[in-house]
């Protein structure tokens, strides 16, 4: 079995996230930058197989600058086999089309039975990606599972719902996103950094995919304008002077909350 995960290196969720006004795009040079959470949960479940499975052979996925190669060593260190590394300045500022597309491509080339990711990321929130990475590869897709089971030629999980769970399956390969409700991620331990440094990390430019990094024929998102939220204005204070109960009602009806 081969399992393939996806990652992403997003600013830290600790810290205040921010847009740089001029480009549009997320800051992430004036903070701290992480492995998203979701991710490592996903990681987690492959990770949680292969200790079951001996044989088992995990690999990690990512399109990111230099600086993401952070995010993929901690995923070494965690337990992943290899990790494979889409770096090209054409890339930057990419929208979720073009995400997608790249991912699918360099997914197909590392070749998986199991492509596994989060539902969503922590910094764009969008939700999609995996449905369109499977859509690009022409596999079923699972999403949003808060459980599976994987088997050698079948993946199975829970979907939570609005009015209970719903129990889902498709035949390997296939595309799997997970929710926040599966098993949080294993710390890495001394033995797992010092040989995540010797573990395979390839590096990928567009080229090397054969992807033409003009993209034709994919139209490119752009953002036209940009402003900073508001600052947060302070709430309304209700002093009792006999009268606390009709300041309350006044309130909550001119807000019309009742």
């Amino acid at each position: 079995m081969r399992i393939a995960v996806l990652v992403k290196q997003v600013p830290d969720t600790e810290e205040e996230r921010s847009l740089d006004l001029q480009t549009g795009r997320v800051d992430r040079v004036s903070g701290e930058n992480v492995a998203d959470e979701i991710n490592e949960r996903a990681l987690e479940v492959a990770l949680a197989y292969k200790d079951r499975n001996k044989g088992t052979e995990v690999v990690v996925v990512l399109m990111g600058p230099d600086s993401a190669t952070k995010a993929l060593r901690k995923a070494l260190s965690m337990g992943a086999d290899s990790a494979v590394h889409v770096q090209d300045d054409a890339l930057a500022a990419a929208d979720l089309a073009r995400t997608a597309a790249v991912l699918a491509t360099a997914a197909k080339h590392t070749g998986f039975d199991l492509l596994l990711g989060g539902n969503e990321s922590t910094d764009g929130r969008g939700g999609v990606l995996p449905a369109m990475v499977a859509e690009h590869l022409g596999l079923p897709h699972l999403g949003g599972l808060s459980s599976l089971d994987i088997t050698p030629g079948t993946v199975r999980g829970q979907r939570r719902v609005e009015k209970g769970t719903m129990q889902v399956s498709a035949a390997l390969p296939a595309v799997v996103s997970v929710t926040e409700h599966v098993a949080e991620a294993r710390f890495p331990n001394f033995k797992g950094i010092m040989t995540a440094k010797r573990k395979p990390l390839s590096v990928m430019t567009l080229g090397d995919l054969g992807i033409d990094p003009a993209f034709p024929g994919m139209a490119r998102s752009q953002v036209i304008s940009t402003l900073a939220r508001p600052a947060r204005q302070a709430g309304t204070k209700i002093v009792d002077e006999g009268d606390a109960g009709k300041q309350l009602a006044d309130f909550l009806t001119a807000g019309r909350l009742v």
